[in-house]
C-alpha cells in the first residue's frame, strides 16, 4: 500500500502549531498540533473529547460554518484535524482556531452534546484539563501568519 500523506511528514521536525497537511481538490486539511509529536506529553482522552465537542460546536456555529467540513481529534492525541473548503483562506483558518481555542480556554458552562442521547461516551470529559490544554497552541498562534502554515517554514 502507498504511504499516506500524513505519514510522509517528518514528525521530529515540527512542534506546536498549525499546518496545512494536505489539499484534496477543494478541501484543505489542517494539522492543529497542540503538543509536540513524540514529545512525551499527550492530551488525555477526556480532555481531547471535551475539546472536540467545544471546538466542533464553535467552528460549526462561527461565521465560517459553511466552510467547515470536519473537526476531529488525532489518534496520537497530539491535536486535531480541521477540514475546510478552499473558500476559507489560511488567515481565516488561523483566526477560527484562535477564536475557538480562546472560547474553550474561557468556557464555563455545560459542554455541548453532554448526554447519553447525544454522545457515545458522554461520561468521559474533563473541562478543566481542556481549558489548560488549549493554552500552548493559543499562545503559539498569537502572531501566526498564513506563510507559517507550511511545514517547510519551520524546518
Amino acid at each position: 500500500m502507498k504511504k499516506i500523506a500524513s505519514f510522509q511528514v517528518d514528525h521530529t521536525k515540527f512542534g506546536v502549531g498549525m499546518y496545512i497537511s494536505r489539499i484534496d481538490g477543494d478541501i484543505i486539511t489542517y494539522d492543529v498540533r497542540m503538543v509536540k509529536p513524540n514529545g512525551g506529553v499527550y492530551i488525555s482522552n477526556p480532555s481531547l473529547h471535551t475539546i472536540e465537542h467545544l471546538f466542533a460546536t464553535y467552528a460549526r456555529n462561527s461565521r465560517f460554518s459553511d466552510s467547515i467540513i470536519y473537526v476531529g481529534p488525532m489518534g496520537c492525541r497530539t491535536g486535531f484535524y480541521l477540514l475546510t473548503r478552499n473558500d476559507m483562506t489560511g488567515e481565516q483558518a488561523i483566526s477560527l482556531v484562535k477564536e475557538a481555542y480562546a472560547f474553550i480556554a474561557e468556557f464555563d458552562g455545560v459542554i455541548p452534546g453532554l448526554s447519553e442521547v447525544e454522545c457515545g461516551n458522554y461520561l468521559e470529559h474533563d473541562l478543566e484539563s481542556a481549558r489548560k490544554d488549549v493554552l500552548p497552541l493559543l499562545n503559539r498562534l498569537e502572531n501566526y501568519t498564513a506563510e507559517m502554515l507550511d511545514y517547510e517554514y519551520h524546518f
